[in-house]
């Protein structure tokens, strides 16, 4: 059987990291507009090598692509159910351009409670039906997994580049050999069990300050979709230089370092764009888009600071 919907006017919208032992859960939003996408379908029948591909293109010709990232904690403090409606809602609000429609996969109207509720069709299989919530499967799916694979160099013995942190027996062994690291859902069975036998929580073995990082940039990146942007890429990196944060709106593409203090003494993070970094972030902006195209874009710093991690300035462009 075949659906066709126009496309021009849909919203497509699927989640990913509902089940998984460790991670954020992730949903993605697309409006396809006229894009013409070859291969779209449920991410899940896709190779790992296609869906990078696809979600790449995905992010270049669609009209709109929005990602509502939930944490680790967020998913904690709230339960699944109010999470899920969460990431949802921070999806959609990234779409910016007219559409008419909402299209969800599965059975749950996740939106009832807000005013985008009646514009909700819910559909299952939708992923594999509908090519925008295919594509909202795959952009989904491939942020999250790369999110996954940076924790891998933050909690080294997991395997999360390979698991994703869903539930395999290398995973289950991991954790009987480590422990459970902040990464983990504490609710879920598996975990609490383990919880249950040991009441200890190991800290990550690497390197402190870059789990502080991680944080800072979920805080960050999560501030940005509130205000309307579209995170592109988070941890852009080459062999020469990095990118925080990838973020997009209203046709220009802002490059963001996030800069974490505990305190805002003396200067606090801000303190830290010396020019030396400005000229580094100048030039990672500048290689983005030779690798991207040319485009309207500056660059943009956010300081997160505290043991809440609250965003205390955000300098949306900063005087190169």
């Amino acid at each position: 059987m075949s659906i066709t919907y126009t496309e021009l006017m849909i919203v497509g919208i699927d989640e990913v990291g509902r089940g998984p032992w460790a991670g954020p859960l992730v949903f993605g939003a697309v409006v396809l507009g006229d894009a013409n996408i070859v291969g779209l379908t449920d991410s899940k029948k896709l190779t790992k090598k296609r869906r990078e591909v696809l979600a790449i293109e995905i992010h270049e010709k669609a009209a709109a692509v929005g990602l509502g990232w939930v944490s680790v904690s967020e998913l904690g403090e709230l339960g699944m159910s109010q999470a899920l409606s969460l990431g949802c809602r921070r999806a959609l609000e990234q779409i910016t351009v007219p559409y008419q429609q909402i299209i969800l996969d599965g059975t749950v109207n996740l939106l009832k409670d807000t005013g985008k509720g009646p514009y909700v069709t819910t559909m299952a299989r939708a992923d594999l039906l509908v090519p925008s919530v295919s594509a909202a499967s795959i952009v989904a799916k491939v942020a999250r997994d790369a999110y996954m694979a940076e924790q891998d160099q933050v909690y080294p013995g997991y395997g999360f580049a390979a698991h994703a942190g869903y539930g395999t027996a290398a995973h289950r062994k991991a954790l009987e050999t480590h422990g459970v690291s902040v990464l983990h859902r504490k609710s879920f069975a598996p975990i609490a069990a383990l919880l249950g036998e040991s009441t200890t929580v190991k800290a990550p073995t690497t390197v402190t300050t870059k789990t502080i990082g991680n944080k800072a940039e979920d805080v960050a990146a999560n501030f940005l979709t509130g205000k309307g942007f579209r995170v592109v890429e988070r941890n852009w990196k080459t062999k020469a230089c990095e990118i925080d944060i990838v973020a997009a709106k209203a046709g220009i593409v802002y490059f963001v370092e996030v800069k974490y203090r505990k305190s805002t003494s003396q200067g606090g993070g801000m303190a830290a764009i010396t020019p030396k970094k400005l000229k580094q972030m100048t030039r990672a902006a500048r290689i983005w888009l030779q690798r991207h195209g040319e485009v309207n874009a500056q660059l943009s710093v956010i300081e997160v600071a505290g043991v809440n991690y609250e965003i205390t300035q955000f300098l949306e462009q900063v005087q190169q």
